[in-house]
């Protein structure tokens, strides 16, 4: 099917974003984008032309939003799943991308009608904010997660690190590597429980991310849901970095700070998950 075929509507108020509305789909896509408040209506049109319905969601700097990732409420995401269910689609599916995809796992585990979660260099624990809340402050540190009104436990961040270079650009992994050590505590805390989500979920994870130590997530995500009886698939390559690129795919690398791979190694894993997402549509 070719995505001219799919209705592209601008939505606002409750659920912003683009939505493409696939004439009899069943499955709608919730594509969540990372730190950068990139609508991805690029990503959107890919599950478009799977006859998905697909829904590129505006989650935070938009009108009447938190301008920053700050205290994000999960509402948020339980009005898109509602409004996807509303449009006659009965299998919710999730796919998100760094902070995007630990939205999508924290979605799934409140909210069980989400059926699946793809989720991309994600983390297993939450952190604090990035940016400003609705306030329009960023310190003192807060969550980036709110629900019913109450902030969720979260990792804080220690300044006292040994910053890292990679490619010319800082990499902040060894800061959240550090973080999870320095706070062990709050880390147990603010562990997303996905072995609690009835979601099929796929993990996509670089070995060479620079950002954060997407991998090791992963494999903490896994080894909880094998524990739990739950079978969780995980996509990996060592030579891949945070940015993963599906097929079609040419996001610009990052200029702010590192994201290890290259574009073939992030090409080629995007590749790979692509698979695996197309049977969870």
């Amino acid at each position: 099917m070719e995505v001219q075929a799919a209705i592209e509507e601008n939505l606002s108020g409750a659920v912003a974003g683009t939505l493409f509305r696939c004439p009899h789909a069943t499955t709608g896509v919730v594509v969540l984008g990372g730190s950068s408040g990139r609508v991805d209506v690029g990503r959107a049109r890919l599950f478009a032309n799977e006859r998905s319905s697909a829904l590129a969601l505006l989650w935070f700097g938009g009108e009447s939003q938190a301008p920053g990732i700050c205290e994000i409420p999960l509402e948020t995401f339980f009005a898109a799943t509602d409004y996807l269910l509303e449009t006659g689609c009965n299998r919710i599916v999730y796919v998100g991308t760094s902070k995007g995809a630990e939205a999508a796992l924290l979605a799934a585990v409140h909210d069980p009608r989400i059926n699946a979660v793809v989720a991309i260099s994600r983390s297993s624990v939450v952190w604090g904010n990035i940016g400003a809340g609705r306030d329009g402050v960023s310190w003192p540190e807060r969550s980036s997660w709110s629900l019913d009104g109450t902030p969720l436990p979260f990792v804080p961040t220690d300044p006292n690190w040994s910053r890292e270079s990679v490619d010319g650009l800082v990499s902040y992994r060894a800061l959240f590597e550090h973080c999870l050590k320095t706070f062990e505590r709050e880390a147990k805390a603010a562990t997303i429980p996905v072995e609690t989500a009835s979601a099929e979920i796929l993990l996509v994870a670089g070995g060479d991310d620079a950002l954060w130590p997407s991998l090791w997530f992963a494999t903490d995500i896994v080894r909880r849901r094998d524990n739990a009886g739950k079978v969780t698939r995980l996509v990996t390559s060592p030579d891949a970095g945070h940015r993963i690129l599906l097929p079609g795919e040419g996001t610009p690398r990052s200029t702010l700070h590192a994201h290890g791979g290259n574009d073939e190694a992030d090409s080629q894993l995007g590749r790979m998950a692509w698979e695996g997402i197309r049977e969870l549509l």
